[in-house]
């Protein structure tokens, strides 16, 4: 008798009842005949639909403001008056176990060079990098006790963008689209916009959708020149001969997906073309900020050199949930230069600091105010972090190394009470002490401030439901009261 070989390919597509029954329900959903009462099922077709929440929510958008190369907390939010007191001294003596750098040369506790000063009714203090920012102290939450697992960049930003270490793993934006769909049928969900000087350390990862859909990843706009690439048809192209040939074009990709039904790649790119088409009409306005007011330009601080870059990707922002974009993601600081192009503070805190505050400090406190002046910051939540903290002692005498430690962390809108601080770290800044908060602590409020139970909001993957919080997540009481 002869022997028959399959390929791996070959024997999961043609045995077992159970594959051809996923690929009959695959069938019946794509024709609107199977109901679907979980977001996964709602994988093709539009997958951006919007889908009913698991309770009322806060919020129905996010902006993250990511500091990327790791701010210092105790030069920014979080002063420590016992590092003047005991400048010159080791640490060594003064805390629990060892003190772990990442690039060597530790020195000894060195205070922060920046002065702090207490502002608005809550009587917060607030570094002097932040004179703007500071003003809105009683409409954002400092938490001063969040904590990472890793002191290496690549992957702390992988835990606070996805909540894993490793790549590979959906980021919180693809989870937030995945879960809830869009509220625009002409713009992507989910917009990612670099620094100008580059993308964060981890890259693409820091905003892909891994083991979920492929539709529900960030879509990337330039931070300089035209923000969308090849959006505009070809001349020549009418909107008839360009809607024949999407027509064409999805016809063949359904064969192609009755053939391959488990492919989420081929089904992102079908719903990719027909966004495209669709954003050829509204994307150029929506990203266009020339039709806004003088007075609108110059609170985001587009009349300045030093803050037009970041000031225009906040009021892209602005203008991005205005029309319905579930969550923007915007990263300061890029992979040119590490020490100087991110907040990554090794060889130069003061200088370093000042040059990355003055770029985002009057944009963010921009942001805010106009969030509030249109009524939408009730309705947006906005997100301010890095992947990690800094160290109390020196590096070199004019540095700080990495500090997953602790590092604060600030959230506004969503109906968040302000003015609060939250956690705390120990008297010198070296580690979370009162109510340490974890990158899953964090995800977890973030997703219910949303209306999303962090629990229920899975996808079934290599035989287990994964989620965003994996098996951890305590929600924040004072973010969520």
């Amino acid at each position: 008798m002869k022997k028959t070989f399959w390929s791996r390919r070959s024997f999961l597509f043609e045995s077992g009842g159970g594959i051809a029954g996923l690929a009959l329900a695959h069938m019946l959903d794509r024709d609107g005949l199977l109901a679907a009462e979980s977001c996964q099922a709602a994988v093709e077709g539009n997958p951006f639909a919007p889908k009913p929440t698991h309770f009322s929510p806060r919020a129905t958008a996010v902006i993250s403001l990511f500091m990327s190369g790791g701010v210092s907390h105790i030069d920014t939010f979080d002063p420590k008056p016992a590092l003047q007191k005991y400048a010159g001294e080791p640490l060594d003596d003064k805390v629990e176990g060892n003190i772990v750098v990442r690039q060597g040369f530790p020195g000894p506790l060195m205070p922060s060079p920046f002065t702090f000063q207490k502002y608005g009714q809550s009587g917060i203090e607030v570094s002097e990098l932040f004179p703007h920012l500071a003003t809105h102290v009683d409409e954002i939450a400092f938490l001063r006790s969040v904590f990472g697992r890793s002191n290496d960049h690549v992957q702390a930003t992988y835990e606070m963008q996805t909540g894993q270490l490793r790549m590979g793993f959906p980021s919180v934006g693809a989870w937030v689209t995945y879960g809830l769909g869009s509220e625009s049928s002409s713009l992507p969900a989910f917009i990612v916009m670099n620094d100008y000087r580059g993308g964060p350390l981890g890259g693409p990862n820091d905003w892909s959708a891994g083991f979920i859909p492929a539709s529900y990843q960030g879509t990337l706009l330039r931070a300089s020149g035209e923000p969308i690439v090849d959006l505009e048809p070809p001349e020549g192209m009418t909107p008839e001969r360009q809607r024949a040939r999407l027509d064409t074009l999805a016809k063949l990709n359904e064969l192609d997906m009755e053939k391959y039904p488990g492919s989420s790649e081929l089904a992102a790119r079908i719903s990719s073309y027909e966004l495209a088409y669709r954003m050829q009409g509204c994307a150029p306005e929506a990203i266009d900020v020339s039709s806004e007011s003088k007075e609108t330009k110059k609170i985001y601080g587009l009349d300045k050199e030093v803050t037009e870059p970041f000031g225009r990707q906040c009021l892209m922002a602005r203008r991005l949930v205005e029309r319905g974009v579930r969550f923007v993601q915007l990263f300061h600081g890029g992979m040119g230069n590490q020490n100087t192009d991110t907040w990554d503070a090794h060889s130069n805190l003061v200088e370093n600091h000042r040059q990355h505050a003055a770029e985002s400090d009057l944009p963010i406190a921009g942001l805010l105010t106009d969030l509030r002046a249109r009524g939408l910051l009730d309705s947006t939540l906005i997100l301010w972090h890095g992947e990690f903290g800094r160290m109390p002692i020196s590096q070199r005498g004019v540095g700080r190394d990495h500090n997953p430690g602790t590092m604060t962390v600030l959230m506004a809108g969503a109906g968040i009470k302000g003015g609060q601080v939250i956690g705390s770290s120990d008297e010198f800044g070296y580690k979370a002490e009162e109510q340490p908060i974890s990158a899953h602590d964090f995800h977890a409020t973030i997703l219910h401030l949303l209306g999303m139970d962090h629990t229920k909001l899975t996808y079934r993957f290599n035989g287990r439901d994964m989620r965003l919080t994996d098996v951890a997540g305590t929600l924040i009481p004072q973010i969520i009261a």
